[in-house]
């Protein structure tokens, strides 16, 4: 009675990792020999773990990256310029501790997105919140938001959030209404949070793509002011061609 008590309260406590670990040691002869310190700390363990699980399930999950990515899965043998050093400093995600950005420049196709997206996953991973978002789709939301009265709560949620990751910047001519959208959620995210920016358009482009000097001015200080850059060249990587090339290249 006792035994179903204790696991009813746990449940009730929303304890349920620590109430399957404690069935499990009651089920088994092997946890006997175990000190009452060392058999308090494995259930302690076990919830601790669960719940960090569901926690970054949740990061994951609000981050709605594009793809499964992540950078112990990314292709170094590829020829474009991307250097492993480089890559292992911004996964220890201290960019992001510090309120730096990143910015990721190249063709189509060259892994751009992958990375972006495995940069964001690292940082969900390390306990950061994230979000990835297409540029176009992010003009669209704060558009829809600015007409249903719901601008300001969009532009709060964005800012607190820890990576903003925007893909595909400065695809198309901006109308004066993205410029200020644009630079309201930069202006909020400046040095307090961190920002990063997948693009083809070279960075020495961005001020005449952005259009309006002044905007244009505020625009690109606030993101690339102590960026990281990575600058990736070479064939696309959804070329089969190219493809085949690497892994006829790599080792066996």
């Amino acid at each position: 009675m006792l035994k179903q008590e204790t696991l009813d309260k746990m449940h009730a406590m929303k304890m349920h990792a620590t109430a399957e670990a404690f069935e499990h040691q009651l089920g088994s002869s092997q946890w006997a020999d175990l000190s009452f310190e060392d058999r308090v700390g494995m259930l302690v363990d076990a919830e601790w773990t669960s719940r960090e699980q569901r926690k970054l399930s949740r990061r994951l999950q609000v981050a709605r990256l594009r793809y499964p990515a992540s950078l112990e899965d990314i292709d170094f043998k590829a020829p474009r310029g991307l250097d492993r050093q480089v890559v292992l400093a911004l996964a220890s995600c201290g960019w992001i501790r510090e309120h730096q950005n990143v910015i990721l420049v190249g063709s189509t196709g060259i892994g751009k997105s992958y990375l972006a997206c495995a940069l964001a996953e690292r940082a969900c991973r390390s306990g950061y919140s994230a979000c990835y978002v297409r540029a176009p789709r992010l003009l669209q939301d704060l558009a829809v938001a600015r007409g249903d009265g719901s601008y300001g709560r969009l532009l709060a949620k964005i800012a607190k959030t820890d990576l903003l990751a925007i893909d595909d910047w400065m695809l198309h001519p901006l109308k004066d209404s993205e410029r200020r959208d644009l630079l309201e959620v930069i202006e909020d995210r400046y040095g307090r949070t961190s920002t990063l920016v997948a693009t083809q358009i070279p960075v020495k482009s961005w001020h005449e793509a952005v259009g309006e000097p002044t905007l244009a001015d505020a625009i690109c200080d606030r993101l690339i002011h102590g960026a990281h850059r990575i600058e990736l060249k070479g064939p696309s990587m959804r070329d089969p061609e190219a493809a085949a090339k690497r892994t006829r290249k790599a080792p066996a």
